[in-house]
């Protein structure tokens, strides 16, 4: 059952996504309970939430402004979903889970050029990897990290890879899967999420820093090894 504190932690994500709330300014507590006719104790504990989130600065009696993610932000947040991403396509390849249906979603996607459908059967296929591994914790904290990142804006297909490029990125976890290939899919899905994190650190981090400074950045985070 969705609580009046989850309606206003979705409501400042999603504005902060269509840059409703932007970085710099101070937005009103008071304000905040007004425009959605809520209390002002659900709002706080939101920006407390969002806070712990690392979404949101607190401003003592003032209100609350937007962090938004940086390059190191991203880089964490990649190295928690190489912790538990592919150990789970591992899992779910020794308990001989099916995805074929999840990732038909995904080519279909791809095939009508349908972006919005494309990134929603994308997490939906990388979820059902979690669960299928018997682990919905972990579900639960990778769809968080995915809707941080979802707050830079366009996804990762805007900085050089087409909808079939990412969608090619998947075919060798589910082929691995479908051959109940255990650790090819944990191979498949690390290669997946490293050049995804890679690609995404550097776009935040911005095309005036160097190549080498985001491999820095990224093996200081993540590690050299993650490949």
């Amino acid at each position: 059952m969705t609580s009046l504190t989850d309606t206003v932690v979705a409501h400042v994500r999603d504005g902060i996504r269509r840059r409703q709330y932007v970085p710099g300014e101070i937005y009103s507590v008071y304000r905040l309970s007004d425009a959605l006719g809520v209390s002002r104790s659900p709002v706080r504990e939101a920006m407390l939430r969002l806070s712990e989130a690392g979404l949101v600065e607190i401003a003592r009696n003032r209100g609350f402004r937007v962090v938004l993610p940086q390059a190191r932000d991203v880089a964490e947040i990649f190295a928690v979903r190489l912790a538990l991403e592919p150990a789970a396509a591992r899992r779910c390849g020794e308990r001989g889970v099916d995805l074929a249906e999840p990732y038909a979603v995904l080519v279909a996607a791809e095939d009508r050029a349908d972006e919005p459908a494309f990134w929603e059967a994308d997490q939906a296929l990388h979820d059902a990897i979690l669960r299928g591994a018997g682990n919905a914790r972990a579900a639960s904290i990778v769809a968080s990290l995915r809707a941080t990142t979802a707050l830079l804006g366009p996804p990762t297909s805007h900085a050089g890879r087409s909808l079939r490029e990412i969608r090619l990125e998947h075919a060798p976890i589910v082929e691995a899967l479908a051959r109940h290939d255990g650790p090819a899919a944990e191979e498949a899905m690390r290669t997946h999420l490293v050049r995804t994190g890679r690609l995404l650190v550097a776009q935040v981090a911005g095309p005036e820093t160097a190549p080498a400074d985001v491999d820095t950045l990224w093996d200081d985070v993540v590690g050299s090894r993650s490949l």
